[in-house]
Formats: structure tokens, sequence, C-alpha cells
């Protein structure tokens, strides 16, 4: 197989393979391999240090459990050979993603495909195999951080008044090959999203990383930065990663429709939505997953902070959209931008798996306009709060993994930790001058 994909690959002009992967919180690391030496990568792998799934964003190593403490040890990455695809933006380069696995072949369970593969079996014990369509948000900076366009009252434009360098064309077109369905400016100046095909889980993931990485090379290319980060504007909302489930069963047949029942919803999928709900303060961990996720909750924030759920009500976390029959399905509308696609629809699957399996009721669907306290629970608000429910969600860390559980939380709780001790422009500005 190798010989025959250097081969197709030499016949298509592609001289270097960029081989890559997902760290714990989504951030693509890889190696550019030439052409001549991918035989031996297909066969060997490419080593990297473990520890590189618990670097920071600021390129700090965090001392997660089996890192710093064993002394830096590897972990190997293999090319996952379905998912080679050339680059339309960087002739002669194809792109392909990596498994990871120990020394010695065990597969390395804290990598978030692996993650994910694991939820997906767990689902299929129940005879199930998940249909996943992501949806991200994203907002364009010039060079100095300020924001793209900046024209109020721009949302859902298309054309070059919402866009006047035709970034999110440009876009689209060089990324038809993950499933890209249609693009729109957003709400906020500055602010786009893009949708994808639904699938299967881990090719939804894959493509959902993919495109986030592939956003922002774009970007940086036209001398811009595209930013995923969940709020990075006091003035404005946040940008959204929505998820659209739904599953189907050994005939094909979409599980969650039922014509004769209530809602025309299926027992599984009031189940499913039951697990979503029973296990939505843990998935606040994953689905929003940094400091500044949780400010872009609040009211009128039209981010869903509240637990409910309800009938093609965009105020509710759980939305389900008006199509039904084969096009039944839930849109979880909890997560962030900032999330890692793979973490966040396996935990999602998790749930999903949990709520079937327990027969899991949800409550009464939300009539009229949500955010109402009094009305439904409220999420978590913090990051250390949705640490503390995730730690405490026993059954979903045993679908997800102790491993991943634990190399996730300690890596988070030492991101809390970091922010406490730095002093922010606010707290200057508040302070320096009067106290």
């Amino acid at each position: 197989m190798s010989a025959d994909t250097v081969e197709r690959l030499r016949q298509a002009g592609v001289d270097v393979v960029r081989i890559c992967y997902p760290d714990l919180i989504g951030v693509e690391r890889g190696k550019d391999v030439l052409l001549d030496s991918l035989p031996r990568v297909i066969e060997h792998g490419l080593s990297f240090c473990q520890a590189a799934y618990y670097t920071s964003p600021q390129a700090d190593v965090v001392p997660v459990p089996g890192g710093l403490d064993r002394g830096l040890p590897d972990i190997v990455i293999k090319p996952d050979l379905a998912t080679m695809q050339e680059l339309p933006w960087a002739p002669g380069v194809a792109h392909c993603l990596g498994d990871a696995y120990l020394p010695g072949g065990p597969p390395f369970l804290e990598e978030p495909r692996a993650v994910l593969k694991a939820a997906v079996a767990r689902l299929g014990e129940l005879g199930l195999a998940a249909v996943v369509g992501p949806e991200l948000e994203y907002f364009l900076l010039e060079p100095d951080g300020t924001r793209y366009d900046g024209g109020p009252g721009n949302a859902y434009i298309v054309g070059n008044k919402g866009d006047k360098s035709g970034h999110l064309l440009r876009a689209m077109r060089s990324l038809t090959w993950l499933g890209v369905t249609m693009g729109n400016h957003e709400f906020s100046p500055g602010q786009f999203e893009i949708n994808l095909l639904h699938g299967e889980p881990l090719d939804a993931a894959d493509r959902a990383f993919r495109l986030k990485t592939a956003v922002k090379e774009l970007a940086r290319a036209d001398g811009l930065n595209a930013t995923f980060m969940a709020r990075p504007f006091n003035d404005e909302g946040g940008s959204g990663f929505h998820v659209h489930l739904s599953c189907v069963g050994a005939d094909g047949v979409n599980a969650f429709a039922d014509a004769a029942a209530p809602y025309q919803l299926s027992e599984q999928a009031m189940h499913a939505i039951g697990g979503v709900i029973a296990h939505a303060p843990a998935l606040a961990a994953l689905l929003n997953p940094t400091i500044n996720s949780y400010k872009r909750f609040g009211p009128d924030s039209l981010a869903p902070w509240l637990n409910d759920w309800g009938l093609d009500n965009r105020s509710a976390m759980l939305r389900i959209p008006p199509e039904r029959g084969e096009a039944t399905r839930l849109e979880v509308r909890l997560g962030d931008a900032s999330a890692n696609p793979y973490l966040g629809i396996a935990g999602l699957l998790a749930a999903v798996y949990l709520g079937i399996r327990d027969k899991t009721e949800p409550p009464e669907p939300l009539d009229g306009y949500g955010y109402d306290p009094p009305r439904a629970p409220v999420l978590p608000m913090s990051l250390p709060a949705a640490l503390d429910a995730f730690a405490a969600d026993a059954e979903l860390s045993e679908v997800l993994g102790k491993e991943f559980t634990a190399a996730f939380l300690a890596y988070k709780r030492d991101e809390v930790q970091r922010f406490s001790r730095y002093v922010t422009d606010w707290e200057f500005r508040e302070y320096a001058y009067h106290l």
C-alpha cells in the first residue's frame, strides 16, 4: 500500500506530506515529510515527545502525569492514509492525519481521535451509529488585532459589504474537499460561519479540525488572523460550535424518527435528549474548555447557559430542528468554537449512549423564549465549576476513558491556576490609579 500511495502522490506532483495530529486542546502538531521518506514513516511512524499533548498555547509544558514526571517519553504517530489530501493552497504538499501509539504498539488512549473512537464503539454496542454535522463560527482580525471589516449591522450579509477582501469565498472554494456546504458573514462585525456536510463522527471531527487549521492558514496568507476563541471582544457576542446529531440503526434508518410518537421523536431520541441534559454540566468542560469560554454566557448573550431543550427554539441549549423523518436530529448549541471537535463530539456521543442505555427521560421542552433561570437549571458559569462537574460525572468519564479524563483535568486545572496568578488589564485599569 505504501508504494502505491507514494506513486499516486508522485504522479500528482506531491513531494511533501504534512503528517499532523490534534493535541489535547485541538492545536495541530506535526512534521513535513519528504515523499521519499514516506514509506519508512508509514511502517515505523513518527516519534514525538508525549508532552506535546500537554503543551500550553504559550509553549509551556503542563505537568500532566505521564509527561514531565516520566522524563518526557515518546509517542509514535502513524499516518492514517485514508485521510491523505492534497492542499489546494500549497502546491506539492499533501496533508495526512495520524493516530498516536505508545512505543511498542498500544494505542495512546489520551489522544483525541482515540477518545472519539472509543465513544463511537460504545454507541455501537447499542446497535447505533451516529451522524454528526458540525457548524463553526470565527472572527477575522487585522494584523494589529482589530476586527476585520468592522462595519455594524452586517448580520447574514453576503458579498463585499461584510467581507471587503472576499475572504469567505476564497476559503470556501479552497475547502470543498472538507465537505463545505455554505458560509456567511455572521452576527458580529468580522465574524463568519462555515457549515460542513454531516457524516460519521470521526470523519466529521476530522473535517472540523482541519477546517479550523485551514481557515487560519488561509487567513495568514492574506495577512490576517482567524480566531476561534470563544469571545474575543467585550462589545460583541462569541463564536459557537453547534453540533447536529442523529443516530441510525443497523437498517440504516434514522433511529430518532417516529411519526406516531409525541413530537414525532422516537423513544431513543427522547432518551438521547435526556442523556445530554443529564450530563450537560460535565459536557461544558469539553464544549466550553477555556477561561474565556464562560464570558460568552449570560443574559442577552444568545448563547445557551441554561440546561434546557426545545422544539425549533434557538433560545434552548438543545434545539430540535423542525425537519422530521430522515432529517430528525438534535442540535446541541452548548459548544463554543474553541472546543476540540474530537472531544466535544466524543462527549456528546457518550451522553447520548448513556441516555439511551439508561432510558433517561428529559424534562418538558422549553415553551417560548428561554434564558429565564427559574425555568431551568443554570449550567456551569466558569471553567472551575465545569471541571468539577466533569470530575464528578463518573459515568461519562468511564465512557471517555479514565486516562483521558485524568490528563484533561490536570491540564485544565493547571490552566485555571495560571490564570488566577496573572494580572489582567482589567485589574490594572480598575485598581492601579485609585488604590
